[in-house]
């Protein structure tokens, strides 16, 4: 057995071996091209994104699909399809990933350009470097439309380079990745708006991803949020110690931020403001920043929320069971608030906050007992399952790793994940990597 090992940022357990050895990527670190001409970098998988980032900071140059943990590879982003709060307008890493270099189970090496190898329907054969052939058929399920990190990624005619991205390591290990990249904005808008009724603070959401999502005019539009996401009042409590402009009445807050390739700021600035001014009672308590130092502040007020609900947990010496769903936009308020009632009714505390202009959310159960640790467990399938009834899924951006295995039958059924299996067993019959990953170990034998 073999298991590849990334920086250790990922939340599902994938790097923790089930026996056999452990493969770090580490060394693999260079970064071996970055054309500003042509907008495209070749890295290997060990490259760290924070230091990807501040070597396109020097040149200009402008990556988006970035997680919110920063000490990653690069490569671990690639098997992972991971994303971030830049997600709202980008998408996940798939939609940058332009070339692969893949180390497959036996050993063989696959190059896979983007745009070159197509599945003929369901059918797929891939042509190693040295010649081998491997022939299997695609799975057959419907993936959800939405937001989603949940099991092999399957369509007819797809390319193929898809199918490797967000497999986790369980079909290759990932060596090298060639990403595209934008040119660097000329400026961002940020902005915190607090609200005093959740309701309202989703009608802003509902607005703003409305009005993100049209058509250009000329090349330009005032309102293009990069993202938009949102907190509910517990985890305002979290913060307002350390955040004094927090409103004490504050119900909810959405924080959104634009990056500003062309047009007018002070335009940009202004179509915000009459948002605000829409949804909000008191919009002077808004945050609202332009500049580099207010931007910070407002990015620490973002990140701060995970290290204060950890650090919560570790002093209380607590566990915490979070959800990583996401369903249909049409179906995400009612989701919101059922998920909201079943906690209260179940006696649990909790926290949300997320990604609500992916319709994408993390309720953090936070357990007091052994008893209310159970109770949450059993929400936490009650709330994967209505996910996948709302046409969403059980791992928006987190993965499945060793730690969901159980619920891609949900979303996909038996016969799904054995679809899933025998493409595993296709592309490493001798099954030695990374197993424990993904497809439960029962649908391998």
């Amino acid at each position: 057995l073999l298991t590849s090992s990334g920086a250790g940022t990922g939340l599902a357990g994938g790097r923790v071996p089930k026996g056999g050895a452990v493969l770090s990527i580490e060394r693999l670190n260079k970064i071996i091209e970055i054309n500003k001409r042509e907008k495209y970098a070749i890295v290997q998988a060990g490259v760290f994104l924070s230091e990807f980032l501040n070597e396109l900071e020097k040149q200009n140059l402008y990556y988006p699909p970035n997680p919110t943990e920063t000490n990653c590879f690069l490569g671990s982003n690639a098997a992972l399809n991971s994303s971030g709060a830049k997600s709202f307008k980008y998408g996940p890493t798939r939609n940058f990933i332009q070339a692969l270099k893949i180390v497959l189970p036996d050993g063989s090496f696959l190059k896979l350009n983007r745009g070159e190898v197509f599945a003929n329907g369901l059918k797929a054969n891939l042509v190693a470097e040295s010649g081998k052939e491997f022939s299997f058929d695609l799975p057959t399920y419907r993936m959800p439309d939405v937001k989603n990190a949940a099991g092999y990624y399957s369509k007819p005619n797809m390319d193929l380079i898809d199918l490797f991205i967000g497999s986790e390591g369980t079909l290759g290990i990932i060596t090298e990745v060639k990403l595209k990249l934008l040119v660097k904005p000329i400026g961002f808008f940020s902005a915190v708006i607090f609200f005093d009724n959740e309701v309202k603070a989703l009608d802003f959401i509902e607005d703003a991803s409305t009005e993100s999502r049209k058509p250009y005019n000329n090349n330009s539009k005032p309102i293009d949020a990069l993202s938009v996401e949102f907190f509910d009042r517990n985890a305002l409590k979290f913060l307002i110690n350390d955040f004094s402009g927090i409103p004490q009445n504050a119900q909810a807050a959405v924080w959104v931020e634009q990056d500003i390739f062309n047009g007018s700021q002070e335009q940009i600035f202004e179509a915000w403001l009459r948002l605000i001014e829409n949804h909000c009672d008191t919009p002077e308590k808004s945050w609202l920043a332009m500049s580099k130092k207010e931007r910070e502040k407002i990015k620490n007020f973002r990140h701060a929320i995970s290290s204060k609900i950890s650090e919560y947990i570790i002093r209380n010496k607590l566990n915490k069971v979070g959800t990583d769903t996401a369903v249909q936009d049409s179906h995400f308020r009612e989701y919101y608030f059922a998920s909201k009632k079943l906690a209260e009714e179940g006696g649990l505390n909790y926290v949300v906050y997320g990604h609500f202009g992916d319709s994408h959310m993390h309720l953090n159960m936070l357990p007091k007992s052994e008893e209310e640790l159970e109770r949450a467990k059993e929400l936490y399938l009650t709330l994967c399952k209505m996910a996948v009834e709302l046409g969403g899924t059980v791992s928006a951006e987190h993965g499945i790793g060793k730690f969901k295995t159980n619920l891609l039958e949900l979303m996909y059924g038996e016969e799904g994940v054995k679809e899933m299996a025998a493409v595993k067993k296709a592309l490493d019959k001798n099954l030695i990597l990374n197993i424990g990953n993904v497809i439960d170990q029962r649908y391998l034998k």
